[in-house]
């Protein structure tokens, strides 16, 4: 099997079918304690929603303490694989021992967003000045202003997946194998270009879950978050565990 490796961590390269098994290895671990993952869940959504409120400051600090929580979640999965039980102070576990990598993971993380707002902003002023040149009916501006428009986007889509690419195993890795939090966006970026196809499978699933989340009022992200949480760690034992 390929392998994507940096210093002593390495991840294998998996089969396609394995970015279905994941979604079914998710589900089965979120069946075991089904209301405390909800509750945790709620708890991490209330946080946000609350720090949110806070201007400018209240959303670096979600930015930021995202990956921690993810850690937490990790080691929360982990606990309840091996046959413990699920507590609501789970939620808080990475605070303790972790922090500070995880921090530095959310920090970059920050970094990263800001930088895509800003490279996807700046085509699209672009744009807008493109269809301002050429004038608000002239075919050749408008057709330009779309091209520069459809450009960001794609920038934007391409920048993001990168970071999602990045951080998708980073938390585990820090929290499991106490990589070093640069190391451990970079393996995990390697390991999920390694395994491109069972993402893309993976990704498909959670295209069609998450409209039938959305259905509604989106009630259905209730179940979705946590069971997407638990992938993560799911996906993180088969390719660096197995």
């Amino acid at each position: 099997m390929d392998e994507a490796t940096i210093g002593a961590v390495a991840a294998r390269g998996v089969n396609a079918n394995h970015g279905i098994e994941w979604w079914g290895q998710g589900w089965a671990l979120f069946m075991k304690n089904a209301g405390m993952w909800i509750a945790l869940a709620l708890i991490l959504l209330v946080i946000i929603i609350v720090l949110a409120l806070i201007p400018v400051l209240g959303s670096l600090a979600a930015s930021a303490l995202l990956p921690v929580f993810i850690g937490s979640w990790m080691l929360a999965a982990r606990k309840v694989d091996a046959g413990g039980a699920l507590e609501v102070g789970d939620l808080f576990v990475a605070f303790k021992d972790k922090l500070n990598p995880l921090l530095v993971i959310g920090g970059l993380l920050l970094a990263a967003t800001l930088v895509i707002g800003l490279v996807a902003g700046l085509l699209g002023f672009s744009a807008a000045m493109g269809m301002v040149a050429g004038g608000s009916h002239s075919t050749g501006g408008a057709m330009a202003a779309a091209g520069a428009g459809m450009l960001a986007m794609l920038v934007g889509l391409a920048l993001g997946l990168v970071v999602a690419m990045a951080i998708w195993f980073a938390p585990a890795l820090v929290v499991f194998r106490n990589v070093a939090p640069l190391d451990a966006l970079k393996i995990s970026a390697a390991a999920c270009l390694r395994n491109v196809v069972p993402f893309l499978l993976y990704g498909l699933i959670y295209l069609v879950a998450a409209i039938v989340a959305s259905i509604a009022f989106g009630l259905g992200w209730i179940l979705l978050v946590p069971v997407v949480l638990l992938t993560q760690y799911v996906s993180y034992k088969d390719l660096f565990e197995q």
